[in-house]
């Protein structure tokens, strides 16, 4: 494969079309920012830069409504691999998990406070895995070998950290660097904390969503002590750039800056280990059967 054939991890995709697919409860139109997101309109950032295969995220709009996200899936076939959102206090979760997977459905999106039905909840994140549900999941997981894809803070970290001890077998993937640097400071406990969860060998971590870490300013080389020191602890083979689109657009930062970072700016990576950010370890999870 031409090294120029990069996956994004982690993209986000919607549709003005609410007739056909409407929004969750909750939600209206004027939410939805940008007002549309298609796949078309993705290309447009992704393609210029090599950006060829995508994984999806559900997004929040659609509640644990997934058709959307995988009709698009359909749609482009050998383009997309996808992460759900199901209600994890819901009935047969192995069932629907093993459904999606026939539509190439590999994670699926968790986060504090989603078995409550209500938006991610910073306080829960010492409790957040207790529920029964959530130990359906991860059991499901294992056995089908779909990722829990886990957007958290690293207060959120024991509670994972004691379900990936119980659960050795389940791929676990942490979102956007574990947040770290979100309020504009990246502390070394923090960081430690994150490090450590690579002690699991079936733990991922997505390298991304940089406009809105540190000093969230392109080029975003102050988070490059952050990204040494994670690649150094989870190994190349076990972290994956994503770009978290569209959302650093909508914030006025430009998806080339994103992966450039990767690309271009990051010293400490080898040839071969920006192989793996780029495009190896997300093929290996999401693109191989």
């Amino acid at each position: 494969m031409a090294k120029e054939h990069y996956i994004d991890a982690h993209v986000h995709v919607w549709t003005p079309d609410t007739a056909h697919y409407p929004l969750a409860p909750g939600y209206k139109k004027a939410d939805m920012q940008p007002p549309s997101f298609t796949p078309e309109e993705l290309f447009k950032h992704a393609k210029p830069v090599g950006v060829t295969r995508i994984n999806l995220i559900q997004m929040s709009y659609y509640g644990f409504d997934n058709s959307y996200m995988t009709d698009m899936i359909a749609l482009h076939k050998d383009v997309f691999a996808g992460t759900a959102v199901i209600d994890p206090d819901g009935k047969e979760p192995e069932r629907l998990m093993g459904e999606l997977a026939k539509k190439k459905v590999r994670a699926f999106r968790i986060y504090p406070g989603l078995e409550r039905g209500i938006k991610a909840n910073e306080g829960l994140g010492a409790r957040w895995l207790r529920t029964e549900g959530y130990g359906n999941l991860f059991a499901a997981g294992a056995k089908n070998n779909q990722a829990m894809s886990c957007l958290i803070n690293t207060d959120a970290l024991p509670e994972l950290d004691r379900m990936c001890s119980k659960f050795p077998d389940t791929p676990v993937i942490i979102d956007h660097l574990c947040r770290i640097g979100v309020d504009g400071t990246v502390r070394d406990k923090d960081v430690d904390a994150l490090c450590a969860m690579a002690k699991h060998k079936k733990v991922m971590l997505k390298v991304g969503a940089f406009y809105a870490l540190g000093k969230k300013k392109a080029p975003y080389t102050d988070l490059a002590p952050l990204i040494q020191r994670v690649v150094k602890a989870f190994g190349p083979q076990r972290c994956m750039w994503e770009s978290d689109s569209p959302f650093q657009v909508v914030n006025g930062h430009v998806y080339r800056d994103s992966i450039d970072l990767v690309r271009k700016h990051l010293d400490f990576l080898s040839a071969a280990d920006r192989d793996w950010l780029l495009w190896k370890t997300a093929e290996q999870f999401f693109f191989t059967k």
